[in-house]
């Protein structure tokens, strides 16, 4: 299943989009039309749907099974609607948690010309985490450039979406805790230093380095996620990064250093993972640093990931 998070009429849904992308079915309208005796509160959010587990997904599987029955190629406006008449929101729009990866991709890492890598960038993934609340942002939405901002760029990226509470977890067993795949851009911006200093140590530079993720609408992600029934495989699919349709990025998730199983592992050893976390996985080369080309104001960033789909976002200046 592709499952969205939309608004229409200024009300928020879940659903599932169907019919090649066109028609996006609302999974309580949906279960409400089966007339079953029990209707479970499933489909109040992606959060609660995730949560509810196997549960959750047969009974979303059910509701749009017998939609699709009921379509007849068209969007009915009640239990139905064409995705070009909705408004596609962040997915995963409260995730307790936003995990990031640096470094892990071979490609990216030597862009620059500066650097090689290292045995060190094999051994021990490096992660981070950006704030949920302000930074995740949906299809459509505007990345927001502030005046202290430089240098913003793009990283086309994979993101994981939790399906299962996991601590502990062993590699072989870490796709399980999976409940699908979306799109993210893991927007960087690359020379923050809000105040001057009179000289930077180390420490100081990763510290603006780390901040300069942190940034309002700093995570877009979408369209939709993808279930992981469909995506067996999540280091298969090739990802591409366009700038006002000019492919900046290209290059295939089976180039990850640190594969989604490792990754789990690795960060279910130090913390708890949740239903409906995210982590994204990392980019690849083609970065606007290398070239010293960021975004501005008015450009259009449309990042796809082959078998999920593509997001798209403009990019606008704040005031503040």
């Amino acid at each position: 299943m592709k499952l969205a998070t939309y608004s229409v009429g200024g009300q928020e849904s879940i659903g599932a989009v169907v019919a090649d992308d066109a028609i996006i079915v609302d999974l309580a309208a949906a279960d409400s039309a089966l007339a079953q005796s029990e209707n479970p509160p499933f489909f109040t959010d992606m959060l609660t749907l995730l949560e509810a587990g196997a549960e959750g997904r047969s009974a979303a599987q059910q509701a749009v099974a017998d939609a699709e029955k009921r379509l007849n190629g068209k969007p009915d406006g009640a239990t139905s609607f064409a995705v070009n008449d909705v408004k596609l929101n962040a997915p995963m729009p409260n995730p307790r948690k936003l995990f990031c990866l640096a470094g892990n991709y071979q490609d990216h890492i030597e862009e620059s010309g500066t650097t090689k890598m290292q045995i060190q960038d094999k051994e021990t993934p490096r992660v981070f985490m950006k704030p949920p609340t302000s930074t995740v942002i949906g299809p459509g939405d505007q990345i927001l450039i502030p005046p202290i901002a430089r240098g913003v760029d793009w990283e086309g990226e994979l993101a994981v979406v939790m399906g299962r509470e996991a601590k502990g977890v062993q590699a072989e067993d870490a796709l399980d805790y999976v409940a699908g795949y979306t799109v993210m851009n893991d927007v960087s911006e690359r020379m923050l230093q809000i105040k001057k200093r009179t000289d930077s140590r180390p420490r100081d530079e990763w510290f603006d380095w780390l901040n300069g993720k942190w940034l309002d609408t700093f995570a877009p992600q979408g369209p939709w996620i993808v279930t992981s029934d469909e995506i067996t495989d999540p280091h298969t699919l090739d990802i591409s990064t366009y700038v006002n349709g000019d492919r900046k990025q290209h290059n295939n998730t089976g180039q990850m250093l640190y594969p989604v199983d490792k990754i789990i592992e690795y960060i279910s050893a130090i913390i708890t993972l949740e239903p409906g976390d995210l982590i994204s996985t990392g980019t690849i080369s083609g970065v606007g640093d290398t070239t010293g080309t960021y975004m501005q104001p008015g450009d259009k960033v449309e990042i796809e990931i082959s078998g999920i789909g593509r997001l798209v976002n403009t990019v606008a200046a704040s005031e503040k």
